[in-house]
């Protein structure tokens, strides 16, 4: 086995893991209607796809660039995946069960300048106080920690959102 084999492989590798990572980024634009942006990535994604499909094509009988190329493709996925929790673009809502501290933790969250609505609800045993706000995904773990620290027990869910109109918005710091 020679070193151009390898680094062919490696090359074959390293295109996958981009054009993979790329692919995932884009379908989540696309998902966040991020049309643009999604077919911009997806022209540079398809062209590094052709060039690593047809060096594998090409050598079919190389193993190492099979490998190189299902490789490529597994760690692209989790990159991809990685980059997209980084950009947190898009918006969640961020729903605080607690028990009997819910105005303290909805204060709290208006002072830092999120959004805060209240809710009553029925518990198991007991009557639950409910805040529900809406924020930019990349400032759930500040509405997380603010939340945790009124109430430490707080029972907290957040779901990603697809689009939300009017309302209060933080400013951003």
């Amino acid at each position: 086995m020679s070193i151009d084999i390898l680094l062919g492989a490696l090359l074959i590798f390293c295109m996958r893991l981009i054009d993979v990572s790329m692919g995932t980024v884009r379908i989540l634009m696309a998902v966040r209607g991020r049309r643009l942006l999604a077919g911009v990535i997806g022209f540079f994604e398809v062209t590094i796809f052709l060039v690593a499909i047809s060096q594998v094509i090409r050598n079919i009988g190389n193993w190492w660039n099979v490998l190189g190329y299902a490789g490529g493709f597994a760690v692209g996925t989790m990159v991809g995946m990685t980059i997209e929790r980084k950009l947190a673009i898009g918006l969640a809502e961020v729903d605080i069960v607690s028990m009997g501290k819910g105005t303290e933790v909805a204060e709290a969250l208006r002072r830092e300048g999120f959004g805060a609505t209240e809710f009553l609800g029925a518990g198991q045993d007991n009557i639950v106080d409910m805040i529900r706000t809406v924020v930019r995904r990349r400032e759930v773990p500040s509405v997380t920690a603010v939340a945790s620290a009124v109430d430490e027990s707080a029972f907290i869910t957040v779901q990603e959102m697809e689009r939300a109109y009017r309302g209060r918005w933080r400013m951003r710091k």
